[in-house]
């Protein structure tokens, strides 16, 4: 047996409410006892286990934090976007951009380059404090590019999603039914060994509810587990759609009506907030306060992707939820923990219980308030993944 012991943190987050009768379970003066890679204490640093620890650490008064569950990005792609970006920030028309243009690189980049790319991302996440991650495909609109992408994908996270219905590409714009069948059929065939989950962008000019329906009916009678993009762009269907089939989670959510967080209210489902997105695009924030008095599990993560939210960085992310969103910084710190945890139905990760997997990270500041209040700051200074130091 490993074992490790940190001990004198200033403020440890468990996520456990026992601790202190929060949603945080904060302990002060804390210790945490790691063995072959699961949490196995925490509690008070003068009651901390003195006997077989092969290692001890010496936190020196930091805060320690869960590692974050970032459960919505689209990391596996080619190219990038920037031109288009800029466009938009300075109000300017830029016709050659969109979803089209990166599954066009997608599509024409080697298995290497897609592979390389996304570790890139993935190693700036782990750098920042991210310790479990989702990866959807999306980019390649094929059968054999959507089959490759979630092989690549799967090479790095178990949280794969297929996302085939991300939009009708070019060459079935005339027929998009076509293209419906053949996400239904020989492309879900084709990914299915490497999916975990499967969605569909339900929205304004990407799948009407009736396909999403029929897409991730079909993705579950396979077996994969279903997540929706919904009301992003404007109020409509998709949220009552993801309740209706018991969705893990609703992403971005940007417009909902009563209607919506009454259903959500009384679900299973999570509201995944992606305020990456309005940020780059300049579109209006949403409220959290609504789903929040309504008691609905709300997630929050980085959906990065190439054209409107290219960041991995869930610190970023935590501290435009509080300045923006409403969010304060624990409901913000939890949502990006334990909510993404929840977003992926997993309950080893996004807390320090007993028997939780070791993920987590020692911030160079004493309170997790940081997070929001120093935003930009490099405030992670160490990332454990599985009892193992990774950064």
């Amino acid at each position: 047996m490993t074992s490790t012991l940190l001990f004198n943190i200033g403020q440890l987050v468990t996520n456990d409410p026992q601790h202190d009768g929060t949603k945080l379970g904060v302990i002060n003066d804390a210790a945490l006892l790691i063995e072959d890679g699961v949490v196995a204490w925490a509690g008070p640093n003068a009651d901390a286990p003195t006997h077989h620890i092969k290692r001890k650490m010496d936190a020196h008064g930091k805060a320690v934090i869960p590692g974050f569950v970032d459960s919505h990005t689209h990391m596996i792609f080619a190219g990038d976007r920037s031109k288009e970006f800029r466009a938009r920030m300075l109000g300017e028309s830029y016709t050659a951009g969109g979803i089209a243009h990166t599954v066009e690189q997608t599509r024409g980049a080697s298995d290497e380059a897609l592979t390389n790319n996304a570790k890139s991302l993935l190693h700036e996440a782990y750098s920042s404090g991210t310790t479990t991650i989702e990866c959807k495909s999306g980019y390649g609109l094929t059968v054999e590019d959507e089959r490759r992408s979630l092989e690549i994908a799967q090479s790095f996270t178990e949280e794969t999603t297929f996302l085939g219905a991300h939009v009708v590409p070019v060459e079935y714009k005339k027929n998009p039914k076509d293209y419906v069948d053949l996400v239904t059929g020989p492309m879900l065939d084709a990914v299915h060994p490497y999916s975990k989950w499967i969605d569909v962008f339900c929205d304004k000019g990407a799948f009407s509810v009736d396909d999403a329906r029929t897409i991730l009916k079909a993705g579950m009678a396979k077996g994969l587990q279903p997540r929706l993009h919904a009301n992003q762009l404007q109020e409509g269907q998709g949220v009552r759609l993801g309740v209706e089939l018991d969705v893990a989670s609703v992403d971005h959510v940007s417009h909902l009506s009563e209607k919506d967080i009454e259903a959500l209210s009384t679900s299973n489902t999570v509201a995944t907030l992606l305020p990456g997105a309005e940020f780059s695009t300049r579109s209006a924030y949403p409220d959290v306060r609504p789903l929040l008095e309504a008691s609905i599990t709300v997630a929050l993560a980085s959906d990065c992707n190439p054209g409107s939210s290219y960041t991995t960085n869930i610190p970023f992310i935590i501290a435009i939820a509080v300045r923006e969103m409403h969010f304060s910084p624990e409901q913000a710190l939890w949502s990006a923990t334990m909510g993404g945890a929840k977003a992926l139905r997993r309950d080893d990760i996004g807390h320090l219980f007993e028997g939780a997997r070791a993920n987590f990270s020692i911030l160079s500041a004493d309170s997790y308030i940081h997070l929001a209040y120093r935003p930009g700051a490099n405030l992670i200074e160490q990332v454990w993944r599985d009892g193992l130091q990774i950064k």
